[in-house]
């Protein structure tokens, strides 16, 4: 989108269409702000607006329909202008989203708007407010290396300081009138004759793209059990991530299924106001204390006022983590020093020897996320509360039913059965050159060239990517590093170098097959280790999908620079187009 000052450089003049200033009139009404909005609509000409000597394709008319449907959240965002035709669309409003949008702005790349299908900002910490809800990375290093926070409470945020530091950035960058809230999208499709990407939202309504940027995360689409009768139970039952705080949890029998990342948050905090509490687990988890505590008043005025301070608090945090990794990935037999101190700590917790035993992991740890909770050892010790390893047969209207025959009644069930990871293909269609499709494409297992580009389907980038994701370290530095690499790849196509970004299809399979390679003899696929069940890392396939097999600093240096021979050299000239698209930079 243009700034208000672009066109006032030599791009020509903008009259409003009669269309426009009758919309301002419907929105602003008449008199003194009416005038105001008129003139700001001549000063600032809108993002369709397609000058004489622009080289960008764009429609060059407003969609009224699309206004008509959004005249609420126009009236909240004045300045908002739904673009028909915008040079980069994200997807997702989250951590990813806005990371994207604020280095798009930072390389002067205004033309660009984010959908995003709720009606507030926050990815996975808007959606997830359960009792507990907090973050197991280190506040300083769980947040942007550019938008360092000196307020943060505790060593591990909570959920809504999480949130609310997102919508701090939101306003600090200036990014609320370029989200378009209540937007799901149901179909990406690119058209090889125009070099745009034509999207569909629920509602019928289209926007044509330049690129691309998917953002939608891996933990937005909640993973249900596969448990006969899940439909047959009458009491009350939802997922961690849908919460439902209207249901008052005081004196009922509640059941919860899932021991991961979720549950042992949420069931320390709702133990003490149950009657009883059955936690239904699969496969018991490596968990070390969590350490959190809050800061003081002297410290946060500290992080704000000392020079360094911030940034080096944030490097320490980032280089503990990092160690973690040498027994990941170089020698996976040197976690057992780590494991004999989480058994250490799970005998102290667990007084109760047959309990214990039930708690004891299996697996090398690493093989699935390794978990942190001062708490979740001590309630599992409680009278009214019970572990039970026995596997769900199924429920009925009011009970759960296990494969021993034992009946538990309950009255509520809480599914903290984590999510799919990276299956966006699935809730939308996505369709690149000659109509791949991207569900076809990823049936195997979803694979990309740096976690971020898709052979087949040019202009469309991906934040937190197969393979990107880390199970020792933060996912905001990752998606760091990708929005850097993929604004290197804009670059191209504002310069002329290419248009359209297309990793080679060689290229992208020569570096899985490194990915694959990469797992051998580390802690996610060492042979000397057996594993006694699934992993959310691995694929149904047995691919590994979601983990990077090292370092985050070796991502780093893999995404530092982007390199053009990696991508199909697309330089044939378009008759919907002029032969350079480049993208619409800020005066």
């Amino acid at each position: 989108m243009f700034h208000r000052n672009t066109v006032t450089k030599g791009r020509g003049d903008y009259r409003p269409s009669g269309a426009e200033r009758a919309l301002v009139g419907r929105e602003y009404g008449s008199g003194h702000r009416a005038s105001k909005a008129k003139k700001r609509l001549v000063s600032s000409p809108p993002p369709y607006y397609n000058p004489p000597n622009s080289r960008i394709y764009v429609r060059g008319v407003i969609d009224v329909q699309i206004q008509n449907s959004r005249r609420a959240f126009a009236a909240r965002r004045p300045a908002m202008r739904i673009a028909s035709d915008v040079s980069v669309v994200i997807l997702g409003a989250g951590f990813g989203g806005l990371c994207m949008a604020i280095k798009l702005r930072e390389a002067g790349l205004e033309d660009f708007l984010i959908l995003e299908k709720s009606s507030r900002a926050g990815g996975t910490w808007r959606d997830n407010t359960y009792p507990g809800c907090a973050c197991d990375i280190p506040s300083h290093l769980y947040s942007y290396s550019f938008a360092q926070d000196a307020g943060w409470t505790r060593r591990y945020a909570p959920q809504s300081e999480i949130l609310a530091y997102i919508h701090a950035v939101i306003r600090k960058h200036g990014l609320e009138d370029r989200i378009l809230h209540d937007t799901t999208v149901s179909s990406l499709v690119w058209d090889d004759d125009t070099r745009l990407w034509t999207i569909t939202t629920a509602d019928g309504r289209t926007i044509l793209a330049r690129a691309l940027v998917s953002a939608v995360g891996g933990l937005h689409d909640p993973a249900y059990p596969d448990i006969p009768g899940l439909d047959e139970f009458k009491g009350e039952a939802f997922h961690t991530s849908r919460w439902r705080h209207d249901i008052d949890l005081t004196g009922k029998r509640v059941a919860v299924i899932g021991s991961g990342a979720s549950a042992i948050q949420v069931i320390p905090e709702i133990a003490p106001r149950v009657a009883s509490l059955q936690v239904y687990q699969r496969t018991p988890p490596w968990i070390l204390p969590r350490n959190d505590r809050g800061y003081s008043t002297v410290e946060r005025l500290a992080f704000r006022h000392v020079p360094g301070l911030l940034r080096a608090t944030r490097a320490l945090h980032y280089w503990n983590a990092e160690m973690m990794a040498l027994g990941f990935v170089v020698r996976p037999g040197w976690m057992r020093a780590v494991e004999k101190r989480a058994l250490r700590f799970l005998e102290r917790s667990v007084p109760d020897a047959a309990l214990r035993k039930k708690l004891v992991p299996t697996y090398r740890m690493g093989w699935k996320r390794v978990l942190l909770s001062n708490t979740y050892y001590p309630t599992l010790s409680q009278p009214h509360v019970e572990l039970v390893t026995d596997r769900i047969a199924r429920l009925t209207s009011d009970a759960i039913v296990s494969r021993n025959g034992a009946r538990r009644p309950v009255d509520v069930v809480v599914y903290a059965t984590g999510f799919r990871p990276f299956y966006q293909s699935l809730d939308i269609e996505i369709r690149g050159r000659e109509g791949r499709r991207l569900a076809d494409e990823w049936k195997d297992g979803p694979q990309a060239y740096r976690g971020v580009s898709v052979s087949g389907f040019p202009n469309y980038f991906l934040l937190m990517g197969p393979n990107s994701a880390v199970g020792h370290n933060s996912i905001i530095f990752m998606i760091e590093c990708q929005a850097r690499y993929i604004i290197q790849c804009l670059s191209w196509l504002e310069s002329g170098k290419l248009d359209a970004v297309d990793v080679r299809p060689e290229v992208q399979a020569d570096y899985n097959r490194a990915i694959r390679e990469g797992f051998d003899g580390t802690v996610w696929q060492d042979k000397d280790e057996p594993r006694s069940s699934g992993s959310w890392y691995v694929h149904p396939s047995g691919r590994h999908t979601v983990i990077w097999p090292g370092f985050s600093t070796s991502y780093w240096f893999s995404t530092r620079r982007a390199n053009p021979t990696d991508y199909v050299p697309h330089h044939v000239a378009s008759p919907a187009l002029p032969a350079e698209t480049p993208l619409r930079r800020a005066a």
